[in-house]
């Protein structure tokens, strides 16, 4: 965690004394993990927290998904990563979705090779958020559906993880390889890495799959799973096609509802 000095009334802008990054991965396809980190991140600024998305997936959807043209950038996460800009020159205020975002785009598809050559490249994120992650209350990553030098890069530079996960039965057998990663990088990068919670995604309480996989969860993860669900539901899907995360485009629909009352749970799980 970055720990910094009080700063001076009235001199420069608040900083957080702790600073929380969580990343948000599933190495499953088609989970809502975008999606959530979008919406997280708006209703955790809603809930007066400073929050930077930094969209870490090549597909750009939480670029996108935030208002900003990822096929128009200046700059990307990728530049940051290979040192070539700060942080700082790439951070692009989203005043429609409340927080800032580090955006992302195809170009990093070629991270895994662009990076390959860089010494200490599994630190390369964590370095470059160094200087900037105490303007901040929360930092989200959101992290591509599969295990590559990005989602090593977002593990090492975490506190934590937020798993989003779809009831079903092929998402037990994803979770189990997915916690073995975060094994892997508590053992070998990140030893204070955690696992800050599972989020059950597109919920249907009247499946009787959903009931039965929301039971073993709970049997096995106990309170590690969240207890703010998150439905299926059609304002959801519809928000990303105008920019902007489903808490601006239908405030008061229940999909909306729903990842504001995830905030407030995360707010008092993680003292945010």
């Amino acid at each position: 965690m970055w720990l910094v000095p009080m700063a001076p009334l009235l001199k420069e802008p608040r900083k957080s004394l702790v600073t929380k990054i969580i990343a948000l991965t599933n190495q499953k396809g088609g989970v809502g993990k975008t999606t959530t980190a979008v919406n997280l991140a708006a209703s955790l600024a809603a809930l007066d927290r400073r929050v930077l998305l930094i969209d870490l997936d090549p597909q750009g959807h939480a670029t996108m998904g935030s208002g900003i043209d990822k096929h128009d950038l200046e700059g990307s996460v990728l530049d940051v990563l290979l040192g070539e800009l700060r942080a700082s020159d790439v951070i692009l205020d989203c005043p429609d979705a409340g927080y800032a975002l580090l955006p992302g785009n195809g170009d990093l598809t070629a991270a895994e090779v662009d990076l390959l050559g860089v010494e200490g490249r599994e630190r390369r994120l964590t370095e470059a958020l160094a200087p900037i992650a105490a303007e901040y209350d929360v930092v989200l990553i959101d992290c591509p559906p599969s295990l590559n030098m990005l989602t090593v890069n977002a593990l090492t530079a975490a506190h934590g993880v937020l798993i989003p996960l779809q009831c079903e039965f092929y998402a037990l057998e994803g979770l189990s390889a997915l916690l073995d990663t975060v094994e892997q990088i508590q053992g070998n990068v990140n030893p204070a890495l955690d696992v800050f919670g599972i989020v059950r995604t597109m919920y249907d309480a009247r499946n009787s799959l959903t009931r039965d996989v929301s039971k073993q969860l709970s049997d096995y993860f106990g309170d590690t799973l969240i207890k703010a669900t998150i439905p299926r539901n059609v304002r959801v899907a519809e928000a990303p096609s105008h920019g902007l995360p489903v808490t601006k485009y239908a405030r008061l629909s229940r999909g909306s509802q729903a990842y504001r009352v995830l905030a407030k749970e995360l707010i008092r799980r993680l003292s945010l």
